[in-house]
């Protein structure tokens, strides 16, 4: 979660950034396609641990196969939105190298 959250401050930072400096449509749109997939992976993450905590206190289903598999499921979503995070990270970044001091 603590992933999440900074990487949505840094998605203001970003933003900051194109809007002074850059001020490229399309870069301002792949910006705020990022956030939302952040923020919806933040509610299902969000939603999930709730999940994990009612069904720890209340819950009578064991911890067997299928939960694994649901639980290896959000994981895996979770780590393929960090590395579509860095991809983007690199991409923005490569577009600031092109700028330079007058």
């Amino acid at each position: 979660m603590e992933i999440i959250e900074s990487s949505n401050e840094e998605f203001n930072y970003f933003s900051t950034i194109e809007n002074q400096l850059i001020k490229n449509v399309s870069v301002a749109n792949n910006i705020k396609a990022m956030r939302r997939k952040n923020i919806l992976m933040m509610a299902a993450l969000c939603k999930y641990e709730q999940e994990l905590k009612t069904e720890y206190d209340y819950g009578k289903v064991d911890y067997d196969e299928n939960r694994l598999k649901h639980h290896e499921k959000k994981r895996e979503l979770f780590l393929q939105f960090t590395d579509e995070y860095k991809k983007f990270k690199i991409a923005f970044l490569n577009i600031l190298k092109t700028y330079r001091r007058s």
